[in-house]
């Protein structure tokens, strides 16, 4: 285990790919090393049907020859790196050139690495794991109304990544991931309904109890029998927090910087105009402590903050990397992602829909008539229109109360109406690498029979 916490190997070889790079004529260079141990273990029935475990280092190397770059990589670190170097630069030299790409200006580089807490250094072992995923697979059984198990698992892995670039910076940091999943089945044939619950978390300490796991997906499995089709309407829609998420996923990706550069976001001409109601906040940040998508330093090592995207519901920023900063005439907003065999793209870290005043049940109790959604099926949302639409399931709302599941239903609408129309609640809790609380918008139409 002290060897995978190590990375000074890994820095090291990073820096001589770099400088072997410069020797074999780039301009600049920048090399990436990501490390990687993983476990899980998945049953059904009690009886475990997968344990898998995997690991390894894998290096990228990219080189500028002018404005012209390539990228290699590979999984063997004790090959030859002049080689490997000057196989990259002569990539480069026959590849056309982007007037954009460029390593990340110096000035926006991290100074000193923030200790972020993102490491649990003691990976469980399989018979632990094993029994943490038997243990949420029970709870869901012993569910009334559960008929099936779906399977449960748990995993658990210590992933990390090392920079170093021609310009000087060299930077290197680990983070740890646990998890716990059930999905429980309830009724008989035709009439059976399934649904899930997990935990992720940096820390196992964190992690929701295998029981209370398993317990919700079995609750939730069950409350979804019998569901009923509704006529096609206009009515209010209430997201539950675990998909409220997806929202502030479209905004997201409406809003990265390789979308606007290339002019097929439909915000790509509304930088700093109002789209949310007054007071919604949208907050990106990369440096929350234990958080999923936290990280010291981008994939171009630029420092990181916590940025409003969203601030009292004007548009306030792009998510930029420093090549999509350069075609906009900006500067990198510190979201650069990157794999070992890819350049850089602008990706965001931890986003959240800030709460609301309202309780859940407040912003429900004033609908007449209108849905609540669990979940959400298929990718419909287009970017470039801004259209919405996609497949639901939930709960019909009358007279302000929950009343009974429905399913094989459509909501669509447009995102800026329902972006101008959203209102959290004051439940947000962190769970996932995009968090908001409960969301009421206004104005869907649902389409059932």
């Amino acid at each position: 285990m002290n060897s995978l916490l190590d990375q000074s190997a890994l820095t090291s070889l990073a820096e001589r790919l770099v400088a072997a790079a410069r020797r074999a004529g780039a301009d600049a260079a920048d090399a990436i090393a990501e490390r990687g141990v993983s476990q899980s273990v998945e049953v059904r029935d009690g009886t475990v049907e997968a344990s898998e475990r995997s690991e390894g280092d894998n290096m990228g190397l990219r080189v500028l020859v002018g404005r012209r770059q390539a990228v290699v990589s590979t999984n063997d670190l004790g090959g030859d790196i002049g080689e490997l170097a000057a196989r990259a630069v002569a990539m480069a030299r026959a590849a056309p050139e982007d007037k954009f790409a460029g390593l990340a200006d110096r000035d926006l580089l991290v100074k000193a690495v923030p200790d972020l807490d993102l490491l649990d250094p003691q990976l469980p072992s399989v018979t632990h794991l094993e029994e943490t995923a038997r243990a949420a697979e029970a709870a869901g059984l012993a569910v009334k109304g559960v008929t099936k198990s779906g399977g449960a698992s748990a995993s658990a892995g210590i992933g990390g990544m090392v920079l170093a670039t021609s310009t000087g910076f060299s930077g290197a940091y680990l983070g740890s991931r646990h998890g716990i999943s059930m999905q429980a089945i309830a009724g008989e044939g035709t009439g059976m309904e399934q649904d899930y619950d997990f935990s992720s978390a940096l820390h196992a300490a964190d992690l929701t109890a295998p029981a209370e796991i398993g317990r919700t997906a079995g609750e939730r499995a069950v409350r979804r029998l019998n569901p009923r089709k509704v006529a096609t309407k206009r009515v209010p829609v209430v997201f539950d927090p675990r998909i409220a998420g997806s929202l502030i996923g479209h905004l997201a990706s409406a809003i990265n910087g390789s979308a606007i550069a290339r002019k097929t976001s439909f915000l790509k001409d509304r930088l700093s105009e109002q789209i949310f109601a007054s007071g919604i906040r949208v907050i990106d940040d990369p440096l929350r402590r234990r958080g999923l998508r936290s990280h010291p330093f981008d994939a171009e090592g630029v420092a990181g903050k916590r940025r409003a995207l969203v601030d009292d519901g004007r548009l306030m920023s792009w998510i930029l990397d420093s090549a999509t900063a350069r075609e906009l005439g900006l500067e990198s907003t510190g979201h650069a992602q990157r794999g070992v065999s890819s350049t850089p793209s602008p990706g965001a870290s931890n986003l959240h829909l800030e709460p609301g005043r309202a309780s859940p049940a407040e912003l429900i109790a004033g609908i007449e008539e209108g849905l609540y959604v669990t979940n959400l099926i298929g990718m419909g949302a287009n970017m470039v229109t801004g259209d919405y639409s996609r497949g639901a399931s939930g709960f019909w709302i009358e007279h302000g109360e929950l009343t009974y599941p429905v399913s094989e239903i459509t909501i669509a609408g447009h995102l800026d109406d329902i972006f101008r129309s959203l209102m959290p609640a004051n439940d947000l809790a962190f769970r996932y690498g995009i968090n908001a609380p409960t969301v009421r918008v206004e104005g869907l139409t649902v389409a059932g029979v």
